[in-house]
């Protein structure tokens, strides 16, 4: 399986493309979530997502995987992000399931679809025998997913100055 081009049953995920980023831009607009993510949100919204895209395409020139532009089959919207993102984490190679939906998409269950996907490509693509979410202590909404599927909150570190907790399977 080709971890760049998946599916579910409701959403394509693909690589992400610069004719994306005006899109997730809307993700740092009136969001009480993206404090969660550890970027300076005081600059302006394009440059937020430039940044987080361009730390994605710098992931695919290196072959470590990234996150895919989630695209609803139904609408054709882009609704977010999902991947796996290697890590070097607490002196240990990583790989953390991760996922951002953009707000007006919430409460509908596609984080959990993402999250579901990507661990099982990892899975039946022998990435890993085990994955990561590294959630804001904060972000219930984030630890209620990692809890749907099957992860446990390990323990709680600091990453970008950020409190957090490691769940993981």
């Amino acid at each position: 399986m080709n971890y760049y081009s998946q599916e579910t049953e409701r959403l394509i995920l693909r690589k992400l493309t610069e004719d994306d980023i005006e899109t997730w831009a809307e993700f740092f607009v009136d969001n009480p979530n993206a404090r969660f993510i550890g970027l300076d949100l005081r600059k302006d919204k394009l440059d937020l997502a430039k940044t987080w895209f361009d730390k994605q395409f710098d992931r695919y020139s290196s072959n470590q995987f990234g996150q895919l532009a989630a695209i609803e089959k139904s609408s054709g919207k882009f609704i977010g992000l999902g991947g796996i993102l290697t890590r070097d984490f607490n002196d240990k190679d990583e790989f953390e399931v991760s996922y951002s939906v953009l707000p007006a998409y919430w409460g509908k269950g596609f984080a959990t679809e993402i999250v579901t996907q990507m661990k099982r490509f990892g899975l039946e693509n022998k990435v890993s025998d085990k994955f990561i979410s590294i959630i804001h202590k904060e972000n219930e909404a984030s630890m209620n997913v990692a809890r749907k599927n099957g992860m446990t909150n390990l323990y709680e570190t600091t990453l970008y100055g950020m409190p957090v907790f490691v769940f993981g399977d």
